[in-house]
């Protein structure tokens, strides 16, 4: 493999790369994560940081890589005298990856030819004293997510599966990047992680030019390329060695320590992670710079890394961290420090993007929308009921309807379905056999009535397709802000459980796909906001084009199952080919029954006098049909099944 792309010749991106350098400094900053589009060399510059981290001490033929300068209780101890160099190392965690895969699992070989309980570490382990890289992290499944954010968090790993107990040191740098239009993060994840930065293409055009000679130099000659660069990479190297052996000696003053606390409630961050984190972070970057003590500069250019992600109040706020609040809670932290707050407080400088903050949206640019927003503004949400698939699945992992998965929990062994093998049933049922099979040493005989597979469930993730009544009979009744709060609430619980939505819309002569199915369910509660209403209620058009557009991801994605959620009062008043409404909207529904959809019908009739036209639509779906004042979860108790029993 040739020479990876060196850290100093990365263009722009300067607050990616102190984000990782002072990680660098001090990982009890709790890593980094990277939020980009696709094409902005997050992954490049991530790889190119673990060439910069000084070499290692470590102790000859451990398999975690412990210091022989620090006594620690390590699974191959007690260690001996002696220690040998190697590089820090950069692992990386493929989306893909196993909970046995990361947090390590029972020997199998040792197992069968020992018969022994021995422990095989995992990518915890791997990583540590060195850099953990996890790509696309938003699409890693959340409990190994959770798993590495503990480890990353308390500096070692904790084992206990499969009659294995096992705890050892995992300190690491932790770094993930993800594309925001795949998907977010939960907020409780978000905040796990120390910093975050975002990081967009210039638009500047000598900045892409330059990128892209360098990009080309790099390509043409990969060795040739890294060594013009070896000197710049080589100082950065010797000072990440000075600011660690500095970090212990930086103070903290206590007027700097109240200027970051009146900061962090000025943003009403919830705990006091953000307190530490920026904490942290000052000290690492006042170290960085050569300073004895925290400075104001120092707290500032922590807080533009640390809080961006901390300040999202719902999982439809945009990230990032407004100027003029910025500002204000500046002016807040310089009051609680003692000093007189100025007029027009200055922001640290950067490489020219103009942005409130580096590789954000201008305040400008993102006015504009938020402003139509706005005035699409939806009722206040709710917590919404659950809604189901019914049956069993093998979707995608996520949190709504009950799936065999191949990576969840092992509830049992079976002897005839299951995934993988399952290693204890396995011995446990080959071990009262050996006597009669002649074994008496060490180790197992195993046959092939002894195998036993893994059984796994969990939870799956589906699609949910909205289908939205957007015509006048709906907007007459100025019912249109309740089922935009409905369906706001009902993404809310659709982005926590994992799921990929869709927005069908349906008004005047036809329907139209106001959001094709995707995983990002922020950009659906966007199209949503700015819905348009009016005119007659085209309902046969709305199902025929759900049923093609859940169809095509039946395609794309067989092992996804749908859920169709219909938001209308069964009103039909535009005919398709048969020319009676309402037997086309009936026999367009029997079209989704019979392909076995799964669906629930919001029954948005208001009045005392109520028609039931929602429940006739429901009726040919073979669906449930719920008011829309029963989706609060607050209300009503239970579960919704989304279609009934056949």
């Amino acid at each position: 493999m040739g020479a990876r792309f060196p850290f100093s010749a990365v263009v722009g991106h300067d607050d990616l790369r102190t984000a990782l350098l002072l990680n660098a400094v001090h990982p009890g900053i709790g890593g980094v994560l990277v939020r980009g589009e696709k094409g902005t060399a997050k992954s490049t510059v991530v790889r190119a940081l673990a060439a910069l981290l000084p070499e290692l001490d470590v102790v000859p033929g451990c398999r975690f890589g412990c210091d022989p300068a620090v006594p620690t209780d390590c699974p191959d101890g007690p260690h001996g005298h002696g220690a040998e160099r190697r590089p820090a190392r950069l692992v990386e965690l493929p989306v893909g990856a196993t909970e046995d895969r990361l947090i390590g699992s029972l020997d199998l070989e040792r197992a069968l030819t020992e018969g022994v309980r021995a422990y095989q570490p995992g990518l915890l382990a791997a990583a540590h004293r060195g850099v953990l890289y996890v790509d696309e992290v938003n699409l890693l499944h959340d409990h190994l997510v959770d798993l590495l954010l503990d480890a990353a968090a308390m500096g070692r790993a904790h084992v206990e599966r499969e009659g294995v107990s096992v705890s050892h040191a995992a300190s690491f740098l932790l770094v993930g990047t993800m594309n925001p239009e795949e998907g977010e993060l939960r907020p409780q994840l978000l905040d796990r992680f120390g910093l975050t930065v975002a990081v967009r293409a210039s638009r500047d055009v000598p900045t892409r030019t330059e990128v892209v000679r360098r990009r080309l130099a790099y390509e043409a000659d990969p060795e040739g390329f890294a060594a013009r660069w070896a000197e710049a990479d080589q100082e950065l190297a010797r000072r990440i060695v000075a600011a660690r052996d500095r970090l212990e000696d930086v103070v903290l003053p206590d007027a700097e320590l109240r200027r970051i606390a009146a900061i962090c409630a000025a943003f009403e961050v919830d705990g006091m992670r953000a307190d530490l984190v920026v904490a942290r972070t000052a000290t690492a970057h006042a170290a960085w710079r050569g300073a004895a003590e925290v400075a104001e500069e120092d707290v500032e250019a922590a807080v533009r890394l640390a809080l961006p992600h901390r300040k999202r109040r719902d999982p439809f706020d945009e990230p990032g961290l407004e100027q003029e609040q910025l500002d204000d809670a500046l002016q807040q932290g310089a009051e609680a420090a003692g000093e007189e707050p100025e007029g027009d407080p200055e922001g640290p400088d950067d490489d020219g993007g103009g942005s409130s903050l580096p590789g954000e949206p201008s305040e400008s640019t993102s006015d504009g929308q938020g402003s139509a927003e706005r005035s699409h503004a939806p009722a206040p949400a709710f917590r919404a009921r659950l809604l189901q698939v019914p049956g069993v699945g093998e979707g995608a992992p996520g949190k709504r309807s009950r799936a065999r998965a191949r990576t969840g929990r092992v509830v049992r062994s079976s002897t005839v379905d299951g995934t993988g093998l399952h290693l204890v049933g396995t011995l446990a049922a080959a071990a009262p056999h050996q006597a009669a099979r002649g074994r008496s040493g060490p180790g197992l005989e195993l046959r092939g009535a002894d195998l036993r597979l893994s059984v796994r469930e969990g939870k799956e993730g589906n699609l949910v397709l909205f289908v939205v009544d957007a015509s006048g009979s709906m907007a007459a009744r100025q019912r249109m802000s309740a089922v935009s709060g409905a369906v706001i609430s009902l993404l809310r619980d659709a982005y926590q459980r994992r799921d990929k939505v869709g927005v069908v819309t349906f008004r005047g002569r036809e329907a139209q796909v106001a959001l094709p199915p995707t995983n990002s369910v922020d950009a659906a509660a966007a199209r949503l906001r700015a819905l348009r209403t009016g005119g007659r209620t085209p309902l046969a058009d709305g199902l025929l084009r759900a049923r093609h557009v859940l169809a095509t991801e039946r395609v794309r994605d067989p092992r996804r199952r749908p859920l169709l959620v219909l938001l209308t009062d069964g009103r039909a008043t535009a005919a398709g080919t048969g020319g009676d409404p309402m037997r086309d909207a009936l026999r367009a529904a029997g079209m989704l029954a019979a392909d076995r959809v799964a669906s629930v019908v919001v029954d948005c009739e208001h009045g005392p006098v109520r028609l039931g036209l929602a429940a006739r639509v429901a009726d040919a779906l073979e669906a449930a049909c719920v008011r829309l004042d029963e989706l609060s979860a607050d209300q009503v108790a239970g579960v919704v099944r989304a279609a009934r029993a056949a």
